[in-house]
């Protein structure tokens, strides 16, 4: 199984857990992992979290499971996705 790289700062929310596949030669796919009960299914399911690039060392937010996209410094222990916020929002939220 392959570690979470160094530079990954979150700790798992409860209930959660992280799981590092290899994606390609240049990026690993961090997904999280939901080990909350549910009675549709046995095995606990996951979400892509977001991509790091091995080489650059920087995280990769996700455009889906397969695809990495922009390059991100602000991530949440949740997803590496980035808040689309107009600037109302950002002051509300800031």
């Amino acid at each position: 199984m392959i570690e979470l790289p160094p530079e990954f700062q979150h700790e798992p929310p409860s209930n959660y857990s992280y799981e590092v596949t290899p994606h390609n030669k240049k990026y690993l796919a961090i997904w999280i992992v939901n080990h909350q009960e549910f009675t549709y299914t046995d095995t606990p399911p996951r979400s892509i979290w977001g991509f790091y690039n091995i080489n650059q060392r920087v995280f990769h937010a996700p455009i889906n499971a397969k695809s990495p996209g922009k390059k991100v410094t602000e991530t949440s222990p949740y997803s590496a996705m980035q808040l689309n916020r107009n600037p109302l929002q950002q002051l509300l939220y800031a």
